[in-house]
């Protein structure tokens, strides 16, 4: 019951009068910082989970590893928990329905599915083969929110002329087959977005990143969800890095040091004092 209460909640911050922004949490302290500071739910990030435990990006996490982070991720936070799982582990639609089937027993009630395939020679799945899949988790009837990704912008793929038209095609193909959400990363320029946003049925979900239009102008087009994907995984590398050239090159340790949560804050943050 305490499951299927997230999957409404999750639900219903897609349909609300202006978008969330749903952040993408690498471990269970990532999450709890970040529902501690106020986020709704919390998605996952395939490429900060996997770099952080020395992989590649790209399904090279073993799979029984990433159903352990959900756990520990789901566990950790009282939002809903969301998680990328990339193009589903599994080449068709009966495998990527089991390995599904196991994901939601780690508390998270929404998946992120791609139809990149990592391929060079054929960098995309067939939309009507990618729908199968979609079709198959939806015929599990489990309290699991579906956000189907297309790559065509990610990727830059096919003509920048068609793109639109295409990402357009496959999203509403994907909306039929039972996806609840279309996630277009890649998309960034206002016009883009928009027109991405009248071309496409249901809540939209676009990646927030350099050039990406404020949270109001994305209300104001009729944007439901945000994502930060990598970028705080990255950010925080980035800070780590400062530390790190800071105290070869200066001998001094004002990165690390100010501003900072205290030991016991962090210990605090989480994990929380039982009420």
């Amino acid at each position: 019951m305490k499951q299927l209460k997230k999957f409404e909640t999750f639900q219903h911050l897609h349909h609300q009068s202006a978008p969330f922004v749903l952040p993408n949490a690498w471990d269970a302290g990532s999450a709890a910082v970040f529902e501690r500071t106020g986020f709704k739910a919390v998605g996952t990030t395939s490429a900060g989970i996997a770099m952080s435990l020395g992989y590649k990006d790209g399904e090279h996490l073993p799979f029984e590893t990433l159903l352990d982070v959900l756990t520990n991720i789901a566990c950790s936070v009282a939002v809903p928990v969301s998680a990328d799982i990339e193009a589903g582990y599994g080449a068709f639609p009966e495998e990527i329905s089991e390995n599904v089937q196991k994901i939601a027993k780690t508390g998270v009630v929404g998946i992120n599915i791609e139809d990149g395939t990592g391929n060079p020679e054929q960098p995309l799945s067939d939309a009507s083969w990618q729908a199968e899949k979609i079709a198959a988790v939806k015929k599990l009837d489990l309290p699991l929110f579906i956000n189907a990704r297309t790559d065509l912008y990610w990727l830059k793929h096919c003509n920048p002329a068609f793109r639109l038209q295409s990402a357009a095609r496959r999203a509403n193909i994907y909306r039929e087959a039972g996806a609840d959400c279309i996630f277009v990363p890649g998309a960034v320029d206002t016009q883009t977005i928009h027109q991405l946003r009248n071309g496409i049925s249901g809540p939209l979900n676009v990646l927030a990143g350099s050039g990406t239009p404020s949270v109001k102008l994305l209300s104001d087009m009729g944007i439901e969800r945000i994502s930060l994907g990598s970028g705080p995984f990255r950010a925080s590398l980035t800070l780590l890095k400062t530390i790190g050239e800071e105290i070869i090159s200066r001998g001094s340790f004002r990165h690390m040091t100010e501003g900072v949560l205290s030991y016991d804050d962090a210990a605090e943050w989480i994990h929380p004092p039982k009420k």
